[in-house]
């Protein structure tokens, strides 16, 4: 079925997407709002059908995070198996039983009731999946959506559906929606679910304690006895297996004691987890919303936390480590460093014309007003595809789009200011004009340690690099309109130091409450030391530390490290 990887594709670019929403309804079993994190982390694979069969089911494996990720992926090991359009019905029942046979105390009214009601819709083996019945089936699937509701008393509590659900409705509306050649259009979510997308004012929990554990054993246990093992120890249990490999998702309030245990059951090969009570103190707060929604690029340096904060909204690059693609925030700087220096293969992408569609529209359909500070034109293409999107969905101009000119720590502090203007202003006019203010007035200055990464990525010659390293020389860059421009040349880490602090004198003066963002690589104790000296020359200052872009980080390589800054001047 020459669609199916297409389709498979379509899909996740879909429920990416829309991925903000499910973290802002994500109450069951939990209100800690990673349900679109984690199902996009757990999905990536399937952006990478061609790969073959055995391999794509080792992945989804290996980076299936969170109970919906988890389950989800417990079926997806099924579902890629399909190769005609009869044999899918088949594939859809296997899945849906191993998702359920996964969970060791599963209940209804979640992703296991989606997957029930796609079993039952696709019980016709002979099915053609016409438009008609694609068209019926999605109707079915949505009914099943909003059947959750009932069928939990946290969500009728909370008056969302379940977030899982909704995601994998996300998904096969984006799937269904290439098998019909794209002749069923993609519907506003927010027209579709209503209020089953709102959290109800009045729903509060308190927050949880411990940890959500995702861990990956080299293990000879039987599933159904190494969840029984689990399941004595923890919470939230789902096992699944591939090959030699048990994939184990669990809550605890001892990770170490359950570390231990878990030894007994084999080799622990991959930990990931999250601090339960920072997620659900996180999700319990709550925040005005501004008088314009602000969205940026990830590229700006900008952390996702920090964007929730701040009620923003942050469109992702794509990081490329090995055969590992994700959206650039959800890889940490020393996955990507590590795998730098290791030699692994590091590249870069923008997300799909069609994703970046379905992220402008999720976008546009929660927001009366939306100001959009775009990453340069010099860097991506962002600026012409959303005029482009602008131009055929926006007639009455709600979505406001400013080529900032900028990447990197620069575009950061501009939308850090404009962020937080935009909570204090009574006039979003206003706002659009301090934001024009903010990109003539923002500077950034960004540190190399070598060229050797730059070379590999074909933005310099491997002659120029090798000679540039072996005398030594520390070139340092600067994001213009134009593009990333040379501005100067040193010798060492010093001065590197007495350049940055030459900038910042040119532009600062000592009493000044200008913005100040420190950029790190693999080299925080560093800038730490920087920041130091920074603090002594400006205590006036907002000074902040963040993590590169792992977009200009991919390019520039470790070692690299920046100074961004927007004057007292230019601050509202």
């Amino acid at each position: 079925m020459k669609d199916f990887r297409q389709a498979l594709v379509t899909g996740v670019e879909r429920l990416s997407a829309w991925a903000d929403i499910l973290d802002k309804i994500n109450v069951f079993p939990i209100a800690d709002g990673d349900t679109g994190r984690n199902l996009v982390i757990s999905l990536a694979p399937l952006r990478r059908p061609d790969r073959d069969v055995q391999s794509l089911s080792r992945d989804l494996l290996l980076s299936a995070r969170g109970n919906s990720g988890n389950i989800a992926c417990g079926f997806f090991q099924y579902f890629i198996h399909t190769r005609s359009r009869k044999d899918m019905c088949n594939a859809v029942r296997l899945g849906r039983d191993a998702a359920w046979q996964a969970v060791h105390d599963p209940r209804p009214g979640t992703m296991l009731s989606f997957f029930d009601a796609l079993a039952a819709a696709l019980s016709d083996g002979d099915a053609s999946f016409n438009n008609n019945e694609i068209a019926a089936i999605l109707m079915h699937l949505e009914a099943a959506v909003l059947d959750t509701i009932s069928q939990q008393p946290k969500l009728q509590r909370a008056g969302v559906v379940d977030a899982g659900a909704l995601g994998m409705f996300l998904y096969f509306e984006g799937f269904f929606h290439v098998l019909t050649g794209c002749r069923i259009p993609l519907r506003d979510v927010t027209e579709t679910f209503r209020d089953g997308i709102q959290v109800s004012p009045s729903y509060s929990e308190e927050p949880e304690a411990g940890y959500c554990v995702d861990t990956v054993l080299h293990s000879g246990a039987d599933v159904g006895d190494a969840a029984q093992v689990i399941a004595s120890l923890c919470e939230s249990v789902i096992v699944t297996q591939k090959d030699a490999y048990l994939k184990v998702h669990f809550h605890t309030h001892d990770r170490e004691d359950a570390r231990r245990k878990l030894i007994h059951l084999g080799r622990v090969i991959e930990w990931a987890e999250d601090d339960l009570y920072q997620q659900t103190s996180a999700f319990a707060d709550s925040v005005r919303e501004p008088i314009i929604h602000i969205m940026t690029d990830a590229a700006g340096s900008l952390t996702r936390q920090e964007a929730k904060t701040l009620r923003m909204s942050l469109l992702d690059s794509y990081i490329i480590i090995g055969e590992r693609s994700l959206p650039e925030t959800y890889f940490s700087p020393e996955e990507l460093y590590c795998a730098m220096r290791s030699g692994t293969r590091v590249s870069t992408a923008q997300s799909s014309v069609f994703e970046r569609y379905q992220t402008y529209a999720s976008i546009m359909s929660r927001h009366k007003s939306v100001l959009y500070l775009c990453v340069g034109s010099a860097f991506t293409g962002n600026y012409r595809v959303v005029m482009d999107w602008k131009r055929q969905h926006d007639p009455e101009d709600h979505l406001k789009v400013i080529d900032t000119g900028t990447a990197s720590g620069r575009l950061g502090v501009i939308a850090l200011a404009v962020a937080d203007y935009a909570f204090k202003a009574n006039d979003s006019e206003k706002v659009i004009e301090f934001s024009r203010q903010a990109v003539s007035g923002a500077e950034e200055y960004i540190f190399l340690d070598c060229l050797e990464y730059v070379a590999a990525g074909g933005r310099l010659s491997t002659t120029g690099a090798f000679f540039g390293d072996m005398l030594r020389m520390k070139h340092i860059v600067s994001p213009m309109a134009e593009g990333a421009r040379r501005v100067g040349v040193v010798r060492n880490r010093k001065d590197q130091l007495r350049f940055a602090l030459e900038a910042l004198g040119r532009s600062l003066r000592p009493q000044d409450k200008a913005l100040i963002m420190l950029e790190y690589s693999d080299n925080l104790p560093w800038v730490e030391k920087v920041r130091s000296e920074v603090t002594r020359r400006y205590p006036g200052a907002q000074i902040i530390v963040h993590p590169l872009s792992l977009t200009s980080g991919a390019h520039m390589g470790p070692g690299t490290w920046a100074v961004a800054f927007l004057p007292d001047s230019q601050m509202p």
